[in-house]
């Protein structure tokens, strides 16, 4: 792991309404680094997500993508995007295309690459995760586990500079879970830059560089695997902890 910043956010503040979902945030990803963030439903790790790669405007703080601020009015948010893929919980395939034109449409159409090489590179991911032979399936023909590894490959197609995975594993059923886990599992050890929303204790604790815990919109508190579940500072942290284990 080296120390670029590929993102950083600083004292984030994100209001809906009168509701403050993120109270002054701050956290940085490094380039081949897994940050995961954890914490309990509403604790604002998906609203966190979501600003990062501009969907929610924040109300406070700054973000910053290579060192460039993202709230410079400059700043296209869709050329933004193309740097980070991002992976929500539902699999968001198009039912029409077949999955190897799932993953081709925003090589092809966004990034203006001749097919004939999107589709080789296509169908080498479709073989790193078993699935080169589903490749003219269409999504309902896939279970679910499925369906969210090819989401992930899709993301993976465009060539981004980090992965944005919001409880990808949340909509699954629990036979399907290990499967997906797996590929990220794979994809860290590859030194993909990652953050990740996640449920599964395990998962962080095996894979994360670093783990974030959010209580309420506030980033509690931020560690390796090792510090933050095996010798918590915070009561906060630690009663949650409890509650999952």
């Amino acid at each position: 792991m080296t120390d670029d910043v590929v993102l950083e956010m600083r004292s984030v503040v994100k209001r809906f309404g009168d509701h403050e979902v993120l109270r002054d945030v701050s956290l940085a990803l490094h380039r081949h680094e897994v940050v995961c963030l954890i914490g309990a439903s509403g604790s604002g790790k998906s609203t966190l997500l979501r600003c990062a790669n501009l969907l929610e405007p924040i109300n406070g703080g700054d973000i910053s993508l290579f060192g460039q601020s993202l709230l410079d009015p400059r700043i296209d948010p869709d050329l933004v995007r193309r740097h980070m893929g991002t992976v929500f919980q539902s699999f968001n395939l198009f039912p029409h295309l077949s999955v190897i034109d799932n993953v081709c449409l925003g090589p092809v159409r966004a990034l203006r690459r001749p097919y004939d090489e999107v589709r080789n590179e296509a169908m080498a991911l479709l073989a790193r995760i078993g699935l080169e032979d589903r490749a003219d399936a269409f999504p309902d023909r896939l279970s679910g586990g499925q369906q969210q590894r090819v989401a992930i490959v899709r993301s993976l197609a465009m060539r981004p500079s980090l992965l944005l995975l919001d409880e990808v594993t949340s909509a699954l059923d629990p036979t399907l879970v290990g499967e997906v886990l797996d590929l990220l599992t794979d994809l860290a050890r590859a030194g993909t830059t990652m953050l990740i929303a996640t449920h599964e204790m395990g998962f962080a604790r095996d894979v994360a560089h670093q783990v974030v815990f959010l209580d309420q919109g506030v980033l509690v508190e931020q560690g390796s695997p090792t510090e933050v579940f095996e010798r918590p500072r915070h009561e906060a942290t630690r009663a949650f902890l409890e509650r999952v284990r």
